[in-house]
């Protein structure tokens, strides 16, 4: 079976609760970084840096998932993200509940922060 071919194909295949969720976070993540560039990764939605990996972000059956890729902004956000499931690089929210949206926004901002670190080295 074939995989979504743009960010709207996987969003309008989605049900209702997931659909909105994921609009708003794929609302956030533009927000916080309006010169990246959106595409499919691995099945995903996903957000690009200068031609790289900024984050993922997936819907599943109870959740939704933000993919920073970034054990490091996951570790040094860990008071900020208690209420919240995660794992190395992943942060699982829960659909139908509010969106932390200045959290989401100070994210991606750390991990720009980390991909402009790269780039310079």
């Amino acid at each position: 079976m074939a995989g979504p071919t743009s960010v709207e194909d996987y969003l309008a295949a989605l049900p209702t609760g997931s659909r909105a969720a994921m609009e708003k976070l794929r609302k956030t993540i533009k927000a916080a970084a309006p010169e990246a560039t959106e595409a499919i990764s691995y099945q995903m939605p996903a957000f690009k840096d200068h031609g790289r990996i900024l984050v993922y972000y997936a819907a599943f059956r109870d959740h939704y998932s933000l993919f920073l890729a970034s054990g490091k902004v996951i570790e040094d956000h860990e008071e900020a993200l208690k209420p919240y499931f995660t794992g190395k690089g992943t942060i699982r929210f829960e659909i139908g509940k509010p969106l932390p949206v200045a959290l989401v926004k100070e994210l991606i901002k750390a991990k720009l922060e980390e991909n402009a670190a790269r780039r310079r080295r």
